[in-house]
């Protein structure tokens, strides 16, 4: 083709073709993403994306202010800065962190690193569905264990493993539920998998978890060299439109994750604001008691209405309502006054709504507008 001759023939012509995804990409269905949107009028309530209403703490705002006039530079490739501040917040060795852009960033390398067409994952009726994306992403089949009352059942996961059995997710506390499994109970289901299978615990909300008998999972991490235990900064710490998130694993798979994970993935203001952030415990701990009580006190609200609010160890409530019908009739009373919460369609539970605690008063305008459409529905 002569220089400046028209390519257009060469790109449309007969012999052009596409380029062709992997067979099973085309099957895969995109990521629900929360409602952002409201009616010009109104002032959106964000309740959907289970977002701490809290600001971060002083200390991580103040270096991130701080970490601007370096951004000229590229971050550290493998965040040390962070790692090492983690490590002496929780008493781990920094070796075996592994920083990501989320914890969802380490979930897919995980699923990438260890799982193929010919594998299957099992995961609760109601875990956390991006723990479906990653296993579809790279072919994996994905085998679905019934839960009982909306809480995690050790017993039916472990019936829905097979010899193709790679990799058991399970989130704790569980989001949608707010669901929590005891140490007990998890230490019960890493001694009952077989020493091959990876048992992947997402401990995204532990740092809201006030019952004694709980354990986010390091502990089993360095028990055991297939499992690991991710947590991340969008929750307590307030950090979510920083995408910064980190892993605990066993040496071998803190490699391979290694190996896989892009260098440079956590920016330079993220890794300022969560080694900040991790080492601000009094911020930790005043969040988590403000949203134990927010939680206690919405959830009681929310009986008295005559709702039934699912226990949760969360900063999130799992709101069934009677049937998919009324949910989704609250779901757009809600939006019609600007309140955005989300729906659970995409577990099967549609008769649910999942409300993330937001303020006080954003709450207050949740109950007032379900105590107007109850009444709706009852005079209609």
């Amino acid at each position: 083709m002569t220089r400046g001759a028209d390519r257009s023939a060469v790109v449309d012509g007969p012999a052009a073709a596409l380029p062709k995804p992997r067979p099973h990409v085309l099957s895969l269905a995109p990521f629900a993403l929360a409602e952002r949107t409201v009616a010009p009028h109104l002032r959106a309530i964000h309740l959907a994306q289970n977002e701490n209403a809290t600001p971060p703490g002083k200390a991580a705002l103040a270096v991130m202010q701080a970490a601007l006039a370096a951004v000229n530079r590229y971050p550290e490739a493998d965040a040390a800065t962070l790692r090492e501040a983690i490590a002496a917040a929780e008493n781990l060795p920094a070796g075996r962190i592994v920083c990501g852009a989320g914890s969802m960033e380490l979930l897919a390398l995980l699923a990438q690193g260890y799982l193929g067409p010919d594998d299957e994952v099992v995961i609760s009726d109601y875990g956390y569905v991006f723990f479906r994306t990653v296993a579809e992403l790279v072919g994996a089949r994905v085998v679905l264990a019934p839960e009982r009352n909306f809480r995690t059942d050790i017993d039916a996961m472990l019936a829905r493993v097979g010899p193709r059995t790679r990799m058991l997710f399970l989130a704790n506390p569980n989001n949608p539920t707010g669901s929590l499994l005891s140490r007990t109970e998890l230490h019960s289901l890493r001694a009952s998998l077989r020493s091959d299978i990876m048992l992947v615990i997402d401990a995204a909300y532990a740092e809201y978890v006030t019952e004694p008998d709980y354990e986010a999972g390091a502990a089993l991490v360095d028990a055991d060299a297939n499992t690991v235990m991710m947590r991340t900064f969008s929750k307590v710490h307030g950090l979510a439109g920083l995408r910064v998130g980190w892993g605990y694993f066993p040496p071998a798979i803190a490699d391979v994750v290694n190996r896989l994970r892009h260098p440079n993935n956590v920016g330079s203001i993220a890794i300022a604001a969560a080694a900040a952030a991790i080492a601000d415990r009094a911020h930790v701990a005043a969040v988590r008691a403000a949203n134990a009580d927010l939680r206690t006190w919405f959830s009681r609200e929310l009986r008295q209405i005559g709702l039934a609010p699912c226990e949760s160890h969360g900063n999130f409530v799992l709101l069934p309502f009677t049937s998919g019908g009324d949910a989704a009739a609250a779901k757009d009373f809600l939006k019609s006054r600007g309140i955005l919460i989300r729906p659970m369609t995409a577990y099967g539970l549609d008769r649910c709504l999942r409300i993330t605690l937001g303020t006080r008063d954003e709450l207050v305008a949740v109950l007032d507008a379900l105590r107007l459409g109850a009444a709706g529905t009852e005079s209609s």
